[in-house]
């Protein structure tokens, strides 16, 4: 009879178990099973007290007898203040009271087991402390408690089925309620779900330690039960977690070994480069317990990165950067700003750089800016979804002195497309995937305006995956047969390229192209372009020179792009002979294919190197013995190599350069250097150009970066290597176009105000087109 009773009482306990966060299931639990039948879920007293009395502060001495502890130990031992969340029925708590250690706080969200308990010790353990409570949300003033000792609470809190919600709300309760130097200590299973989450949650200020408890000689279970303690340590310090578990021990628990060791190691290699370096990833809670100063208070020049929202508090989390602007920024339009940064451009210098970041918070005008870094998690959320979700986070990175009530302003890079089309897709196994598109912006300038004012202007990008950020080429699309571009005399505003930022696209189609519009090869869309042109009046009376003798002179640039510039100067200036060089073949296609690239005598595009194009110049034998200038101011038409006289005409690709243009991306942004590759800047290239180059030739580079420090070296090395060098700022760019001089004899600065003239003859364009140009070759400056 008594048998059946017990089957009975043993089923309807196991009904009660299937959500270990439901109240009413344990009180259910508790009715069922009665106050004097303690239940212990891990390990039992016998095989963790030895275990866990060291880590207890101050633990009593044994007597010499072993029937109590020493008086002053005892006294030590009763100061120290412990709370048992999820205390249930266990008898932990009674055996800790016993060993001295009487100021216990037991909580559990059970009336029915605290009821239980309060009785069974009221009499033995008067000092003990019961209370009804959630240990989610505590009702205990912050820093309350030395010790935390949980034995499983977390465990019940975190089944996978149920999120990490109430496990994240829980640790952070206890972090709050410990005071300084205080210990969580945490018995568990240890699976990797909870370790997962309770590794970064005690990762900035704790130190950390794991032991397995042995187990008994009869016990059957395949499961270990393992202590985690947390040691409340310098809020600015990142411990290796220690681990003193034997391995002989766990042989046998190989899956649940396996599982611990694998996020521990995965944790220690994230401590451990936090330890050696400074871009330390904090979460906002150690950021309000001070782990880097008060963060209600402004503090000019202080940067944080961290990360906002949790799992179960926020439907993402945000990697985040927090940038505190100096005084010389103001005056401050925001107190506080939110900057929110694509996925596509997270990568970028820009904003993955601490320099770049500094430039972005200058341009804010906000005292405080809190970069917001999206990445693939966010793919399938709005903006406004985001804004939602961000609004209450950021309101706890708000400085205490902005306005009540005030709202913060989200702020976002934008390309003002009104509408986009993908033309062609392509994946090349040298550049990545590349893409043509036809774009309508929202506002064009006055000069396109002007000149199409009853409709929509149509213009080709070319753009690679690997530099989303960077459009390589722009051209503008006409009708055959329509007005020319250039055929007027107004001046116009060109749209720049080679570092426009790519937004977030409003529209995703333009009209379907039509057969009749083609890209317009007088027009130049990008400004560095005219800049780089610009500059050839530093050798304007060498090409002048060129001109009235009916001689080509040798043009090399190394970058197609879509060909727009070797297709300009192929139509402005007649007397240029131009190599292009391109590594990439699939790139010609399309310069072919979509933007209109024609091949002739005057214009070929070699596939292959550019840095071994160019050496095999300054190698040549034919090169060494003479130059096109030369031969020009002598009157040859032919040069001798040994035996053999060959015509000037037939030797271009011999003879050295009168113009060498380096125009190439970088396919690495993170590093600042958008523009060119940072080969192309390495002191051998930069000798090497040098060798290439006639006696009258200039190099041309297109430098894009926004480091001061990249540019300065690029500067420095120019400087090096050429004795006259040269610059560009362009208006409201990062685009700098730097040109360096082989001659000794350099460029007087007097000469700049004739030079503009001779170039002016030179370019067979029309006014508006060249005065463009004029006004970029007056700005050009010498590098001091």
């Amino acid at each position: 009879m008594g048998t059946n009773k017990e089957n009975k009482k043993q089923e309807e306990l196991l009904k009660t178990l299937g959500d270990f966060t439901s109240k009413e299931n344990w009180d259910q639990f508790f009715t069922i099973r009665g106050n004097d039948d303690s239940f212990e879920w891990y390990a039992e007293w016998p095989q963790l007290k030895d275990i866990l009395l060291p880590h207890l502060s101050s633990p009593p001495a044994a007597t010499s007898d072993g029937g109590g502890s020493s008086s002053s130990s005892r006294g030590k031992a009763e100061k120290i203040q412990i709370l048992v969340p999820g205390c249930g029925n266990s008898k932990l708590s009674e055996y800790l009271y016993d060993e001295g250690y009487q100021n216990i706080t037991n909580i559990d969200f059970s009336k029915v087991v605290i009821l239980d308990m309060l009785r069974r010790n009221v009499r033995l353990r008067p000092e003990m402390k019961w209370r009804v409570m959630d240990m989610t949300q505590m009702q205990f003033e912050k820093e309350s408690f030395d010790i935390v000792l949980d034995k499983g609470g977390l465990d019940a809190l975190m089944e996978p089925e149920l999120g990490p919600k109430l496990g994240n709300q829980y640790l952070s309760e206890v972090k709050r309620l410990l005071k300084d130097g205080g210990k969580f200590i945490c018995l568990t299973l240890a699976e990797a779900h909870v370790l997962g989450l309770f590794f970064p949650k005690f990762r900035c200020g704790w130190r950390m330690s794991i032991h397995a408890i042995p187990q008994k000689s009869t016990d059957r279970s395949s499961l270990l039960t393992f202590m985690v303690i947390a040691e409340k340590d310098n809020l600015t310090s990142f411990s290796q977690i220690s681990s003193s578990i034997d391995q002989s021990l766990i042989a046998k628990n190989g899956n649940q070994a396996r599982g611990l060791y694998e996020v521990l190691e995965s944790e220690n290699k994230i401590r451990s480069t936090y330890s050696s370096s400074s871009d330390v990833l904090y979460s906002l809670e150690d950021l309000k317990l001070g782990a880097k100063g008060n963060l209600a208070e402004l503090n000019p020049g202080r940067r944080i990165q961290l990360t906002l929202g949790e799992p179960g508090c926020s439907r993402f989390t945000y990697k985040t950067v927090l940038l505190d602007a100096s005084h010389s920024s103001g005056p401050f339009s925001y107190h506080c700003g939110v900057f929110l940064v694509p996925k596509t451009r997270a990568h970028e210098w820009l904003y993955s750089s601490e320099e770049g970041q500094w430039v972005i918070v200058d341009n804010s005008k906000a005292a405080r800016l809190i970069m917001i870094l999206l990445d693939s998690s966010h793919s399938d959320a709005s903006m406004d979804d985001i804004q939602r979700d961000l609004s209450p986070l950021v309101k706890q990175l708000e400085p205490e002195d902005c306005e009540n009530g005030a709202q913060i302003p989200f702020m976002a890079a934008s390309d003002g497309l009104k509408q986009r089309k993908i033309v062609h897709q392509a994946t090349s196994s040298l550049t990545g995937p590349i893409m043509v598109e036809d774009v309508i912006y929202e506002n064009n300038d006055e000069y396109i305006s002007r000149l199409f004012p009853c409709m929509d202007v149509i213009f080709r990008r070319l753009t690679f995956e690997r530099s989303k950020n960077l459009i390589q080429s722009e051209a503008l699309l006409t009708r055959v047969g329509s007005q020319e571009v250039g055929e007027t005399g107004q001046k116009k505003t060109r749209i720049s390229t080679k570092h426009k930022k790519k937004g977030n696209q409003r529209r995703s189609v333009v009209a379907e192209p039509n057969n009749d519009l083609r890209v317009n090869h007088n027009y130049l869309a990008s400004s560095y372009h005219s800049g780089t042109i610009s500059g050839f009046l530093l050798i304007s009376s060498y090409l002048d020179i060129v001109a009235s003798k009916g001689v080509m002179a040798k043009v090399v640039i190394i970058g197609l792009g879509a060909g727009l510039l070797p297709m300009f100067l192929h139509e402005c200036l007649p007397f240029l002979e131009i190599e292009v060089v391109e590594l990439d073949s699939m790139v010609l296609d399309i310069a072919r294919d979509y933007f209109g690239l024609k091949e002739d005598t005057r214009l070929k595009v070699h596939v292959t190197d550019g840095i071994k194009y160019v050496m095999e110049i300054a190698n040549s034998e034919l090169a060494n013995l003479t130059t096109s200038n030369h031969c020009l101011v002598e009157g040859k038409s032919s040069v001798s190599s040994g035996s053999c006289t060959v015509p000037l005409a037939e030797c271009t690709s011999l003879r050295k350069t009168d113009l060498l243009i380096v125009d190439v991306d970088s396919s690495d942004s993170s590093s600042g250097l958008t523009c060119p590759a940072a080969d192309f800047i390495e002191e051998s290239f930069l000798l090497t150009a040098k060798s290439s180059l006639s006696e009258q030739g200039l190099f041309v580079i297109n430098l894009v970066s926004r480091s001061s420090t990249i540019k300065d070296l690029v500067f420095s090395r120019m400087k090096l290597v050429f004795t006259h060098v040269f610059y560009l700022q362009l208006e409201e760019d990062v685009n700098i176009v730097i040109f360096a001089l082989n001659t000794e004899a350099g460029f007087e600065d007097d000469c700049f105000h004739q030079a503009p003239d001779k170039l002016s003859r030179l370019l067979k364009l029309e006014q508006g087109l060249r005065d463009q140009i004029l006004d970029d070759a007056r700005k050009i400056k010498r590098m001091r």
